[in-house]
């Protein structure tokens, strides 16, 4: 169903026209009744980079932004939907949350300077990130209302999908490990050397401080890469030359090797849940941007 523009945006067009609104005022989008502009694409493109931020840094960063950048008038024209059905429901967010979200992200910064200058950067103020925020609340609101809360995954289909993929649901080899933490590179390097010609470690922790513990290791999930490559070429009984890793230095003793194992359907039914229901969730999540899409008006007006 096709709504008609209201008058409002008639004269937007207008002055559009006549090339009297800035750059960042340009129209690159009618979403129903309202407009998107160059200024809140780049909005949310700051946004969206804030968000990453803490987690990217540098080439990742500029690289994950790119890589939304791309259908970034998409995701705004969906987003600006499924806010109307939001309106529509007459959904609210306390503002309380919205604030414990603002402060949430606050502490990853180690003063609020930090985190000002960072939106600042970004060409955002406070009240920017608060909206943003609040919007996300109501998208994700009304797609846990019109959407995840309908989807179901029934135990024949957990079931027939282990059936099918038995393969995939082999758990990897495991290294059970003693790990020694020391605090400096000779008394390491001392007792990797002691450990490796036959002294007990009870024997060693009686005259050198360090602190130990057990590890349970698969490969390619769970450890650093430098570990990983020390660890794994290990034999049983073998001890590894010190690893220096945030000041820290540790030395590892392989204890035992547990080979790769099939896991049971009902060790592997929650992976299997997950994947299903984030399945029919995704897919059930598009079906229903579509049809919002075919019941409003859309009008992309950039070059």
């Amino acid at each position: 169903m096709r709504l008609k523009l209201s008058f409002f945006i008639l004269i937007i067009f207008l002055f559009c026209s006549q090339g009297i609104l800035y750059a960042d005022d340009k129209v690159v989008a009618i979403v129903n009744n309202e407009i998107i502009t160059q200024k809140d694409l780049n909005d949310f493109l700051n946004f969206i980079r804030l968000k990453y931020s803490q987690e990217f840094k540098g080439k990742a960063l500029e690289e994950k932004v790119t890589a939304m950048r791309q259908d970034l008038l998409q995701r705004l024209i969906e987003d600006r939907i499924m806010l109307t059905q939001a309106k529509n429901e007459k959904m609210i967010i306390n503002s309380d949350r919205v604030r414990a979200k603002v402060n949430e992200i606050k502490k990853r910064y180690p003063l609020e300077s930090e985190f000002e200058r960072d939106l600042a950067k970004q060409g955002l103020v406070e009240a920017d990130l608060e909206n943003k925020i609040r919007e996300q609340m109501l998208m994700y609101n009304v797609v846990e209302q019109k959407v995840r809360s309908k989807v179901v995954v029934w135990p024949e289909e957990i079931t027939s999908f282990y059936n099918q993929n038995k393969r995939e649901f082999l758990k990897p080899e495991e290294r059970v490990l003693t790990v020694i933490i020391l605090p400096g590179e000779d008394i390491a390097k001392t007792v990797s050397y002691q450990l490796r010609a036959g002294t007990k470690l009870d024997e060693l922790a009686a005259r050198y401080a360090f602190t130990t513990d057990k590890l349970s290791a698969l490969a390619g999930q769970q450890l650093r890469s430098e570990i990983e490559g020390v660890v794994f070429k290990l034999g049983i009984n073998e001890v590894s030359n010190p690893v220096h890793i945030d000041q820290q230095y540790y030395v590892f003793r392989l204890d035992n090797i547990i080979g790769s194992q099939q896991l049971s359907l009902n060790e592997a039914q929650d992976k299997i849940q997950a994947y299903l229901f984030e399945k029919k969730m995704q897919e059930a999540l598009a079906k229903w941007i579509d049809e919002l899409k075919k019941q409003s008006y859309i009008k992309i007006l950039e070059n």
